[in-house]
Order: structure tokens, then sequence, then C-alpha cells
């Protein structure tokens, strides 16, 4: 059985790698592809594929809340998610919302015709490190680390934040106005406890959460 993929990606040389690996396999057909959460969501509605291979952060809808409303609109529909960032930062809110995988963008062409395959027959790719933290977050008092209590679209602004984008950018990337990031700053830096955008940045190289080893001054 040939299993249909969806390919959503915001980057066209990132689509036409994952189609060319597709095609490397008798066993998969690109069914379509799309660049933002609007063709996303369309696509899904139409139908038509097997498993959605999705990147979080597209312009229009993006992100967990784009996995959470697929998968409300069509529980059936497959979701493998793509992501730049580290599995610790989206990977366990990704299973949580529905997605059946979470994979890297650093993983081998392999790695990712196996997580496909295991998702279409039914199953879930995620990596043992997620797995524990799933099971660890159904401990009562388990403690937690201060970004894992940010709601979704925090800690999207969050991350976004920490790599150096300004409140502008953020509300241009992610389709939000201008007030509404500044308020989701606001909350982020409440709930952390932190008083800057330096502290946040510092906080992230701490943890890992972002590559760059540069402080702001």
């Amino acid at each position: 059985m040939t299993i249909r993929v969806l390919i959503a990606d915001d980057h066209a040389i990132v689509r036409d790698g994952l189609r060319r690996i597709l095609a490397g396999d008798a066993g998969f057909a690109v069914a379509g592809e799309s660049k933002d959460g609007h063709e996303v969501l369309a696509a899904v509605r139409a139908g038509g594929f097997d498993v959605l291979l999705l990147d979080l952060s597209m312009p229009g809808r993006s992100g967990i809340d784009l996995v959470r409303q697929v998968k409300a609109e069509r529980p059936e529909v497959r979701v493998l998610v793509l992501s730049m960032h580290d599995e610790t930062q989206y990977a366990v809110r990704a299973i949580r919302a529905g997605a059946s995988g979470y994979l890297t963008k650093d993983a081998a062409s392999a790695q990712l015709l196996q997580a496909l395959k295991k998702i279409a027959a039914g199953g879930l790719f995620i990596t043992p490190g997620t797995a524990e933290s799933l099971a660890l977050g159904l401990q009562e008092g388990t403690d937690e680390l201060p970004h894992k209590r940010l709601s979704d679209r925090e800690l999207e602004v969050f991350l976004l934040l920490a790599a150096g984008e300004s409140v502008s950018g953020i509300a241009a990337r992610l389709h939000l106005s201008v007030k509404t990031v500044s308020t989701h700053k606001t909350h982020v830096l409440e709930k952390m406890g932190l008083g800057s955008i330096a502290e946040l940045v510092r906080y992230a190289i701490t943890h890992r959460l972002i590559d760059s080893p540069d402080l702001p001054r």
C-alpha cells in the first residue's frame, strides 16, 4: 500500500528536498504541498492523503495550535511534526495536541521514512526522552521548569524573543498584532520571573533552548 504524504513547509527548498526523499522510496507518494497554515487546513478538509508532514513554524496559523485544529477537523489524519526546534521544546506538547510523532530537521532521511511508515501503520514515533517526559507529566507534583508552564503561543513568542526577534518582527511572522505580542511578552516574563530580555536569553541558553552563545549587553 502506498503511503500518501502531504508536505507542509513554508520553504520551497525544504519541500523540494522532502519530495526527493519520498520519491526515492516506492512506498510513498506526495499527495500535495502546503506553504502556510491556511493551505494546510484547506488540504486537510479536501483529504486525499494519509500522513501530514508538518513544519511547526509557518505563516498563518501554525505551531501546536494548528496540530490541534487538524486533529479536531480530521481525527483520522496522522501527523508527523518535522521541526527545527529541539524536541525538548515542543515534542511533548505536539504529542499531547494529537501528533503521532516528532522529528527534528537534522534527522537522517532513513529515520524520516521510518517515522512516516510507523505513523501510517498506526504507531507513534517518539524518542525515549520524549516518552519519559510524557510519563513524568502524568505524575502529580512533578516539578516543572518555568518555560514549561507557558502556553503554546507564549512558548513560541519566548523562543523567538530568545533568538533575537523584535516584537514587531514576531508580530509579522505569526500574523498577530504588535499589541498582542507585547502582551504575550509581558506574560512570559511574569510567568518565568524574569526582569528583562537579557535574562530571558540567558535562561534559554542555560537550558539549551537556543543555540546562539551571544548574550545581549
